[in-house]
């Protein structure tokens, strides 16, 4: 009896002892495990779920018409957000219109008065022509004139000495005087055509002068177009921005505007967070960073549904973090200002790893929620 309890002491010993040798091995074994894991698959619960986001604020001033949404809605691309009232900025519009039609009108007007003024140039200037031709005919006309009184006039004074020798008649002597008369009278009247002539000239070439000054350009009134124009277009932006629409697919959070208020430019109404594309980042130890890299897959876990797996993929790695000044001390002007404490135990740095989510699952996801990221590698 008592041999067949030393053995069963014996054999519970030698069971004791391998049980004893497997459970270390088997938690040596499970720690090379875990440690090939954290290094080839790293994993952190030090992450966070993050998307996109804007600001919606007004562009003009005005009274809330419309509000289109409330908090923590869900939009659509092109979906209503919120009106302005609108009236203000269409009578912009409708007198930036009116300034613009007024000014092409006044253009127009210009326009047919120049090509009046052209014409009296034209005119004037073939009047000039005229003009210049008739005082040519008269000057030829005072010349023939001329001539023909010093004819007349030279022969009276030849026939004159001659009456006394009785070599001429009284009668000749009195055709040579009015002959000569005539002349005198006909020269007279050449000159005065010519005179009159001139004048004419002179006032043919100051109408021209006159009608060539008054012609004007149009760049004065063209230069304004732009001004006008853009006067228009201002006021049709202003005019669309009183109706805002969702420039994506998006969750409205954070309303704290109602139906009624006045709102002002730059001041946000809402937050519109972008729900196409979500994103885990996820804080991991420097020494793992060698192990990461963009477009590596990886799992996300969130903890609203911590069962739930979603595939993802490593968008970027993180180059900086606020440097530690219980270590390094602070970088400012002057000298550095180096800690004198020393630090026993230095924790490792962690960095950021931007991870995108290919099918977040909308109701789960929320900015700022609680993740858990592994890289799966390759």
């Amino acid at each position: 009896m008592r041999d067949e309890t030393a053995v069963n002491t014996q054999n519970r010993k030698i069971i004791g002892r391998w049980m004893s040798i497997a459970i270390v091995a088997s938690a040596v074994v499970v720690g090379f495990v875990v440690l090939y894991l954290t290094n080839n698959y790293p994993r952190t619960d030090d992450a966070e779920i993050f998307a996109n986001f804007i600001g919606i604020a007004p562009q003009v001033d005005g009274p809330l018409r419309r509000l289109n949404v409330k908090d923590n809605q869900i939009v659509k691309t092109g979906d209503l957000l919120y009106e302005i009232d609108e009236r203000p900025y269409r009578y912009a519009l409708e007198n930036a219109l009116s300034e613009q039609a007024a000014l092409e009108g006044q253009i127009a007007d210009e326009q047919r008065r120049i090509a009046a003024l052209v014409s009296a140039v034209s005119v004037a200037q073939e009047n000039i022509h005229s003009a210049e031709a008739e005082v040519t005919d008269a000057e030829r006309g005072v010349g023939r004139a001329h001539a023909e009184w010093t004819y007349a006039n030279n022969n009276l004074h030849r026939l004159e000495p001659l009456l006394a020798k009785q070599f001429v008649t009284v009668d000749q002597v009195d055709k040579a005087r009015s002959s000569e008369t005539a002349m005198a009278e006909a020269l007279r009247q050449a000159e005065s055509q010519l005179t009159l002539s001139q004048a004419k000239l002179k006032s043919v070439l100051a109408q021209h002068e006159q009608a060539r000054h008054a012609v004007t350009t149009l760049e004065p009134l063209i230069s304004q177009r732009g001004a006008k124009t853009a006067a228009v277009k201002n006021a049709q932006y202003q005019l669309n921005n009183c109706r805002v629409y969702a420039p994506f697919d998006g969750i409205v959070t954070n309303l704290t505007i109602s139906e009624g208020a006045y709102a002002h430019v730059g001041q946000e109404m809402f937050t519109l967070i972008d729900a196409r594309t979500w994103w885990a980042i996820g804080n991991f130890r420097e020494g793992l960073l060698g192990r990461i890299a963009p477009g590596m897959k990886a799992d996300v876990y969130v903890m609203s549904s911590p069962n739930v797996r979603f595939s993802a993929v490593v968008d970027s790695v993180g180059f900086g973090v606020t440097p530690d000044p219980d270590r390094i001390g602070n970088l400012s002007r002057g000298l550095p200002d180096v800690q004198r404490t020393l630090n026993w135990v230095h924790l490792a740095s962690r960095y950021p790893v931007r991870v995108r989510v290919e099918n977040p699952t909308p109701d789960l996801f929320r900015v700022g929620e609680s993740a858990v990221v592994t890289i799966r590698g390759d």
